[in-house]
């Protein structure tokens, strides 16, 4: 191998595990019929001139397994993060009660569980395309490499390397979908 080329594989696997971080955060926001605090992570509240988290604007609490609250802090946001909620297409119909909101979580029928599976099939088609943008990043800086007089062997060896590394996490990425939607279709 020739010593004055080497590949940042950590840089690669950091954008990779970064994709399957992301997934899992993804998968956390659907809703299984169980409550999640994670399920309301993508709802941003219009605060104080600007689009803020849930968790930013008041306490997410689950006391119950079908139950999510939210302890609201300023009252003048009750009716904004209500409206977040409702707009946000969870399919949670929130309750006031003073500042705090409650989500009940219905049951999901058959119809919206395949919904439900094939946004997470979407969520991972994504991840899948992260993984493979990482890898091409780094045949890109292999084939660079090559004009710099990198050997072929040398190549051969890092591009092998780059996509055993994309094999991995894919087989990972459709591992979590595999579980997500068994997780979503049990009733």
């Amino acid at each position: 191998m020739s010593d004055d080329f080497m590949l940042d594989t950590d840089d690669l696997q950091r954008r990779m595990d970064g994709a399957m971080a992301n997934l899992r955060s993804e998968f956390g926001s659907l809703r299984t019929g169980r409550a999640s605090a994670s399920m309301l992570e993508p709802v941003m509240v219009e605060a104080y001139g600007q689009a803020t988290p849930i968790n930013q604007v008041g306490t997410v609490n689950v006391p119950e397994p079908r139950l999510v609250t939210i302890n609201v802090w300023d009252k003048s946001l009750v009716g904004k993060v209500e409206k977040a909620i409702r707009e946000s297409g969870l399919g949670i119909n929130p309750q006031l009660n003073g500042t705090i909101i409650m989500l009940p979580i219905p049951e999901l029928n058959e119809e919206r569980r395949r919904d439900l599976s094939k946004v997470a099939g979407q969520y991972a088609e994504n991840a899948r395309v992260a993984i493979r943008n990482v890898r091409r990043d780094g045949m890109d800086q292999i084939k660079k490499a090559k004009a710099d007089n990198l050997s072929e062997d040398d190549q051969k060896f890092w591009e092998a390397e780059v996509q055993e590394m994309t094999n991995t996490y894919i087989k990972k990425v459709d591992e979590a979908l595999e579980s997500k939607q068994a997780e979503i279709m049990q009733v």
